[in-house]
């Protein structure tokens, strides 16, 4: 199958590291329990067809259990280490997080992540929890073990309380994020302290949403540019800056994704048509 000729874009962080808008996650769909450690040839072949295809931006966590495939798929596509982007997160050694990059790194077979990731905040008991974890993030990233860090699944109250100590804010917050959860205030928030989003389940309001208030709009925008509604659901992120991660372990269903790359929606269809109560 033909790669792409249309490039995944890039969104500058608040730190200067340039991030692609499209990644190919490994998450909950691949989840593998922590017992279980042969390595998962399916995931390993779903993840080189991504990137054969132009899937630059791999996605991982520590919680997922599939570093290690990432890792082997990365070393047996052959493609420079340049060439990728890599987000991984800390969950389960968020209390040693100098630790928990050095498993990481070693799972992946890398010197280093382009994005690291505190996965969730719910671990901490008070503000200096969070502020803590933070502060030994800005370790990993001066030691060169993480070109950038961010957060996950932070809500405002967690955000304001890494900042009052952050020398180096949060680059990133990746959160749920489709149609019909647009978090209120939170997004604004983002865009006024310089934080970027990325959103995981982008293809909720398209999937295991429906039958839901946007069917209607999502089938009418899919016919107008010759897309499916997964790729709808994949550019209203985008053409709001979001970054963007999805999955799938069928390859003509990873090279129909990209054809999001290939259009925008408008303005107004962006905002006026996805205006909806979220559920």
């Amino acid at each position: 199958m033909a790669k792409i000729d249309t490039p995944i874009p890039l969104l500058k962080l608040n730190d200067g590291i340039q991030v692609p808008m499209l990644a190919y996650g490994t998450g909950t769909a691949w989840y593998k329990k922590p017992d279980h450690s042969s390595i998962d040839r399916t995931l390993v072949d779903a993840i080189k067809t991504a990137i054969k295809l132009g899937y630059n931006h791999l996605d991982a966590a520590e919680t997922y259990n599939t570093e290690t495939e990432v890792g082997v798929a990365i070393k047996e596509s052959k493609v420079p280490r340049e060439k990728l982007f890599v987000t991984t997160k800390v969950m389960q050694s968020v209390n040693d997080i100098p630790k928990g990059i050095d498993a990481s790194l070693k799972k992946l077979q890398l010197d280093y992540v382009d994005l690291y990731l505190i996965h969730e905040p719910f671990f901490a008991q008070s503000d200096a929890d969070l502020q803590k974890a933070w502060t030994a993030m800005e370790t990993v990233k001066a030691s060169g073990k993480a070109k950038s860090i961010g957060v996950s699944n932070y809500l405002i109250p967690q955000l304001e309380a890494t900042l009052k100590v952050a020398t180096t804010p949060p680059s990133i917050n990746q959160i749920e994020y489709h149609p019909y959860l647009q978090h209120g205030p939170l997004i604004p928030y983002h865009k006024e302290h310089g934080i970027a989003t990325a959103a995981y389940a982008p293809l909720a309001a398209v999937t295991k949403a429906k039958p839901g208030p946007l069917d209607a709009l999502s089938a009418v925008l899919a016919k107008k540019y010759f897309v499916s509604e997964g790729e709808i659901a994949l550019r209203w992120c985008i053409d709001q800056g979001v970054v963007t991660v999805t999955t799938s372990g069928k390859e003509q269903r990873l090279s129909d994704y990209l054809r999001s790359m290939t259009f925008s929606l408008t303005p107004r269809e962006v905002t006026e048509g996805f205006l909806v109560k979220e559920v």
